[in-house]
């Protein structure tokens, strides 16, 4: 049976480059940004509370350190819900469309962090109350297992060819402004008395998620569908099992994003979460000053995701990743010798940094990276599941393995930086062996194979016959 080639995604001008609709990238730009302020709110606020109150909340009847373990092990059950959601909501992503997606996320994400500010605690109903923290933790986890990763996809398909870095890095401008948000709330919740934090305080943080999610929710049910997949599905070319098909044809480029994301996720949520309980228990600072350092570090980090994803539109992904993991190498011991001074300029001057480069900046860059890595037919899923299986060996268990190296160390903050840096040292080798997808034609089903930001003219017309796309003049080249 014939099929029709797809249309363009956008109109061109006469001097051959993309023209962009407007409004529906401004609309997929609110989309992403609000859904993960969303996501990363659930999460700081998560973080925070694991660091300053869960121990005592859900974890009374054992030592400090242990109920410290306990309130990060919690956490951690997060981060390994998301590569599940990841794979059940993935599949849907490359069916169905990137908006369908968007919008159960969201919804399962923001009811689980509600329910949190519900639930009873260890003095209440013993046992169950760590078990329910777990089970929601665990929703919480199931639904962002798929929520940047899809707003990046989305961004990157709407936007216009020389300006995807720019437009996706907006996804962690809303990772950005949900951890100041998260900060804000604690930092007002805080001005409580210590008992009245407690009893009712961190409720309220749990509870006022839901004013984000409804925003969120009325913004993404009148989002448009990405053009990519609009025209992937007019030739009817959409996976049955993009899953399957990501294990069959994808696995390089999965195994590159997990291994690109491993060390930036472990430094990310080491800055983020376990970095408090270092200072609040090793180094003496007052609890109250920890929300507000983070607010200070997420607000750079709001410039930084747009300034380096802008800037990755000029020089490059691929080098301009592998300058700031370079850098991050280096970051964590002069970090932990700044923040064991206990000066609060020192504090602020290293959770600045640790935004600026390995929160927000650096991931500011994968939005657009990760994306064009893969072809048309599983480029949600094999995003999501490259992102969500990282942030396992990453993100989810760094705070736990950082407690425990601390606590088996008596104290030293060593073994911790040494731990940072060889994960980055993965993540910066992997970069230097993957290739510069710079303005690449995500129409393509190929997955970026090597070093070429466009095909070629022979690769072009091999590519365009085999999926029945007409050959457009573009100036230099022709896709």
């Amino acid at each position: 049976m014939s099929q029709s080639p797809p249309v363009a995604a956008y109109e061109l001008t006469p001097s051959g480059k993309p023209k962009p609709d407007r409004r529906a990238v401004k609309k997929a730009a609110w989309a992403g940004l609000i859904g993960t302020t969303l996501e990363q709110y659930d999460f700081v606020i998560y973080g925070t509370a694991s660091a300053l109150v869960f121990s005592q909340l859900f974890f009374p009847n054992v030592s400090p350190a242990a109920g410290l373990i306990g309130s990060f092990a919690a956490y951690a059950i997060g981060f390994l819900a998301r590569p599940l959601g990841g794979l059940f909501f993935s599949k849907y992503g490359d069916r169905l469309g990137r908006k369908w997606v968007l919008v159960a996320t969201l919804s399962l994400m923001g009811g689980a962090t509600f329910l949190i500010g519900l639930l009873p605690t260890f003095e209440q109903v013993g046992v169950f109350a760590p078990l329910l923290l777990v089970l929601l933790r665990f929703f919480q986890g199931f639904g962002a297992g798929a929520e940047q990763s899809g707003g990046a996809t989305l961004l990157t398909e709407t936007a216009p060819t020389g300006q995807r870095g720019r437009f996706s890095s907006l996804v962690m401008v809303g990772a950005a402004l949900g951890t100041a948000l998260g900060a804000v709330v604690w930092i007002l919740v805080q001005m409580l008395p210590e008992e009245q934090v407690l009893s009712w305080g961190w409720r309220v943080v749990f509870m006022s998620s839901i004013v984000v999610s409804v925003a969120a929710l009325i913004i993404r049910r009148r989002l448009n569908e990405s053009p990519v997949f609009e025209e992937v599905k007019a030739s009817q070319e959409r996976p049955v099992a993009p899953v399957k098909e990501v294990f069959q044809s994808g696995k390089l480029g999965v195994g590159r994003i997990i291994l690109m994301n491993f060390g930036v996720s472990t430094q990310s949520y080491t800055i983020q979460v376990y970095m408090a309980s270092y200072l609040i228990t090793i180094v003496g600072t007052d609890p109250k000053f920890v929300p507000q350092v983070l607010l200070i570090g997420s607000i750079c980090g709001a410039f930084a995701a747009f300034f380096f994803g802008t800037l990755s539109d000029r020089i490059g992904r691929r080098r301009l990743y592998s300058l700031i993991t370079g850098a991050l190498v280096l970051f964590p011991a002069p970090a932990f010798l700044l923040l064991t001074t206990g000066s609060p300029v020192a504090i602020i001057l290293v959770i600045c940094i640790g935004f600026i480069l390995a929160c927000q900046g650096v991931v500011g860059v994968q939005m657009s990276y990760f994306p064009e890595l893969f072809g048309s037919r599983y480029r949600y899923a094999g995003v999501t599941l490259g992102r969500e299986f990282s942030s396992i060996i990453g993100g989810g268990v760094a705070p736990l393995i950082a407690t425990a190296l601390v606590t088996a160390f008596s104290g030293s903050w060593i073994p911790v930086a040494v731990y940072m840096s060889v994960t980055m040292i993965v993540s910066l080798i992997t970069v230097r062996l993957s290739p510069e997808t710079l303005n690449r034609d995500l129409t393509l089903e190929a997955n970026a194979a090597r070093g070429d930001s466009l095909p070629t003219l022979e690769e072009a017309a091999v590519l365009g016959a085999t999926q029945g796309i007409p050959t457009i003049k573009t100036g230099a080249n022709q896709l």
